[in-house]
């Protein structure tokens, strides 16, 4: 046995923008054993709950996490719909689901930038990147932001898509699905890639499903828990589930790289099929006493949204569970026995989000 040291790792590092901070028992440049601590940005959102209109915890809800935002309105909107018994137009829904998709994208090309830097890859962060601000493009012209959009409201969307910005979303679509055609082939076969990732913090489909790990760690190692799957609407568009049984970092990277290609896809048959109507429905009144449960599946994974209301225009509680949050344990589990120049690749591949973890 060789002397084991402690090594802090974070909360701040040069390849993740992301206050992960680790302790590392080191046996020579072998992890023994990591123990997380979290707590660093606290934000204390839920505890506005107590202070804001249930309406105005929209724009709250939305800042929980950037590259989530659109989904974290959704995740809100849906509890409260649920509990106030309010049906969104199905044109509104197909909306959803669209903007949804399409932040998955932009969520995943900036998570393979991040990787590509991480393998010292420069110029292919910096492509990823760009194909990225295609989405971001679409945004703005929308919505007016580019991250925090702002476009999901309780009872549906804010406004309505013109032909023409529809044709946009299509155009948008085709360019990234040309990029990544091309660059999804280098992650996929570039033999530095695949020497960095294939065999690399491998986490078994039994420690996933044991871990309750979420997301692209869960399908990586070949674990279907896609909420997309039960979703009626999901199922229309033609969603497939994308699976991997390797359980290593290169099974966590293409399951992003084809879940990009599905969520085109998706995004494409929603414009297809995009029924008339209205986008919304307005929603007055405060939210009747009792509780609801409603689950996104965010581009890293399920996120649960709780409210519980006392009858007034604040709700006594909302609490959000993100998918960094459940996805910790089997970070945990990879890093143990993996080399210390390993660690943060380790670590990207869950795709952290520290903030959203501890809102």
């Amino acid at each position: 046995m060789g002397k084991r040291t402690i090594v802090p790792f974070g909360p701040q590092h040069p390849a993740l923008p992301e206050p992960v901070h680790l302790d590392l028992e080191l046996e020579d440049e072998t992890v023994v054993r990591a123990i997380p601590s979290i707590g660093y940005v606290h934000r204390g959102l839920e505890k506005l709950t107590e202070s804001r209109d249930y309406k105005d915890m929209m724009y709250v809800m939305e800042r929980v996490c950037g590259i989530c935002s659109f989904g974290h309105g959704w995740g809100y909107a849906g509890a409260v719909e649920g509990l106030m018994g309010v049906e969104v137009p199905e044109r509104g829904q197909y909306l959803r689901v669209m903007f949804h998709e399409l932040s998955r994208i932009h969520s995943h090309l900036l998570w393979l930038g991040l990787l590509a830097d991480g393998l010292g890859f420069d110029s292919l962060f910096m492509h990823c990147w760009r194909i990225r601000e295609k989405i971001l493009d679409v945004f703005e012209a929308i919505t007016g932001g580019r991250v925090i959009l702002s476009f999901c409201e309780i009872g549906g969307v804010k406004k309505d898509l013109t032909p023409e910005m529809l044709r946009m979303v299509g155009e948008a679509c085709d360019f990234v699905e040309d990029e990544m055609r091309k660059t999804g082939l280098v992650f996929m076969k570039d033999t530095s890639v695949r020497n960095r990732l294939c065999g690399t913090g491998v986490l078994s489909k039994e420690d996933a499903m044991s871990l309750c790990s979420v997301g692209p760690v869960a399908r990586g190692s070949g674990v279907n828990n896609d909420i997309r799957s039960v979703s009626p609407i999901y199922k229309d568009l033609g969603f497939e589930p994308v699976l991997y049984d390797e359980g290593d970092c290169w099974s966590r990277c293409m399951v992003r790289v084809d879940e990009i290609m599905g969520s085109l896809e998706i995004v494409r048959n929603a414009i297809r099929n995009l029924p008339g109507g209205d986008v919304s429905v307005p929603v007055k009144g405060n939210p009747p006493v009792g509780e609801y449960v409603f689950r996104v599946e965010q581009p890293r994974g399920e996120a649960f949204y709780y409210v519980k209301s006392d009858g007034t225009k604040h709700l006594e509680r909302a609490r959000v569970r993100t998918p960094t949050n459940i996805n910790i344990p089997a970070m945990v589990k990879t890093l143990q026995g993996c080399s210390l120049q390993d660690v943060s690749m380790l670590v990207i591949t869950i795709d952290p989000c520290i903030s959203c973890t501890e809102r």
